[in-house]
Parts: C-alpha cells; sequence; structure tokens
C-alpha cells in the first residue's frame, strides 16, 4: 500500500473511528493483499509510511471474498468482476486475508 493511501487510510480511521472503516482491496496477487491487510490492521511492516507502527485495526477485505460478493448487485458483479474472479487465485488471497485476520484482530 503506497504512502498517499496509507495516509488516506490513517485520515477515515482519524476522522470517522476505526471501528466505522472498512478497508476493500482489490490486489491481484495474495501476498499484496497481506501487506496491505497488515498495513491497515497492525501497521505498515515497512516502517514506511503513516501507518508505520499505528496499529488502527481496521476490518479488511479483498473485493472478491465471498462474504463481499453478496453485497454486490449482480449485474454489476457480472459486468465488472466477474472476469478477474476467474482469473485470480481468489481461494489463495482469501486464505491470506483470513490468516491475517487471525493474527491481528482486536
Amino acid at each position: 500500500m503506497d504512502l498517499e493511501n496509507q495516509n488516506r487510510v490513517k485520515e477515515a480511521a482519524d476522522k470517522f473511528g476505526a471501528e466505522n472503516v472498512v478497508v476493500l482491496l482489490g490486489a491481484a496477487e495474495a501476498e499484496a493483499a497481506g501487506i496491505a491487510a497488515e498495513t491497515v490492521t497492525a501497521g505498515d511492516p515497512t516502517f514506511a509510511g503513516p501507518l508505520a507502527g499505528v496499529a488502527l485495526g481496521l476490518d479488511v477485505y479483498h473485493a472478491l471474498e465471498e462474504q463481499v460478493k453478496e453485497e454486490y448487485d449482480a449485474d454489476v458483479y457480472s459486468e465488472q468482476m466477474e472476469m478477474m474472479e476467474m482469473v485470480l487465485d481468489v481461494d489463495e488471497i482469501t486464505e491470506e486475508l483470513n490468516e491475517i485476520r487471525e493474527e491481528f484482530a482486536e
């Protein structure tokens, strides 16, 4: 997660309260999704950005996870996201995010 996005997430959590912010990721690889998820829950693991050492404990999901997918309008999902579901390893991404949520859940 780049520094600008880290700052946006931190500002949203400060403004609305961490309990009212959910981060929705769209990373194409499980490792990238995992690093971003760790960043918004436990703090930037690279200690380089605004979230270095800042454990926000935010809820975080990937846009293709089942619990999120259920929230989409079926036609919009079909038109906008279905192709990505076919080419990405959604199971690997979900597994990575589940591990991060279990490890860093507040």
